[in-house]
């Protein structure tokens, strides 16, 4: 296990956490990854896009001109491809994207993604960035400031904790997520990744009994 100090409002030691190796010091399989990051771009998109065919243009049911006479190519409809104003051929249609990718795929990928921010020393782990009841992005942003200036943050958090969702929100170079909802792109896209404690002892699964005996 690797072991990461909790960082407390302060700026000081509050403690320390055991990172398990089988999450945080794996092999990062990089197909793997890249396989599961473009799956979920993919699962991103709309797919709305759509573009009239020749039969789905308003107009051009009467012919242009007579068949014969003219020494122009024959015509039959001014909605034709070949026109402005005409259909287009092979154009898009609405469709899904989004590719099927197991479970264990995506969990692997997390797992070597994160490995890979704890190895190179760009993961963190802090006590809180406000201190109790206190809602402050000025206080939150100085407590980040002591643990990472990097340009892209991804900060987890649990679902509960209001005071630094709040306190965090507004700030460009911030990603919030819930631990329950971290992935491998937002891992890999950020530069540092900060977890709370709860939120922490969340995505590891600790219960929360164990934690408050712990604290």
């Amino acid at each position: 296990m690797t072991s990461v100090d909790v960082i407390a409002v302060d700026g000081g030691k509050s403690g320390s956490v055991e990172l398990p190796a089988d999450i945080f010091d794996v092999q990062a399989n990089m197909p793997l990854m890249h396989q599961v990051v473009v799956a979920q771009l993919a699962a991103a998109r709309q797919g709305t896009h759509k573009a009239k065919t020749r039969g789905e243009v308003r107009g051009g049911g009467k012919k242009p001109y007579k068949q014969k006479g003219t020494g122009r190519a024959r015509q039959g409809s001014l909605r034709a491809p070949q026109f402005t104003g005409g259909g287009v051929v092979h154009g898009p249609v609405p469709r899904d994207y989004s590719q099927r990718t197991p479970k264990k795929m995506k969990a692997a990928a997390l797992r070597g993604a994160l490995s890979d921010r704890a190895r190179d020393g760009h993961l963190h782990v802090v006590e809180s960035f406000v201190n109790g009841d206190t809602k402050s992005t000025k206080a939150a942003l100085a407590t980040l400031a002591r643990v990472t200036t990097a340009k892209r943050v991804l900060v987890v958090l649990t679902e509960a904790d209001e005071n630094n969702w709040l306190s965090l929100r507004n700030e460009p170079r911030v990603h919030l997520i819930e631990a329950g909802q971290l992935n491998t792109y937002d891992v890999l896209v950020a530069d540092d990744v900060v977890f709370t404690k709860d939120a922490l002892d969340e995505f590891l699964g600790v219960p929360a009994e164990a934690a408050q005996e712990e604290n």
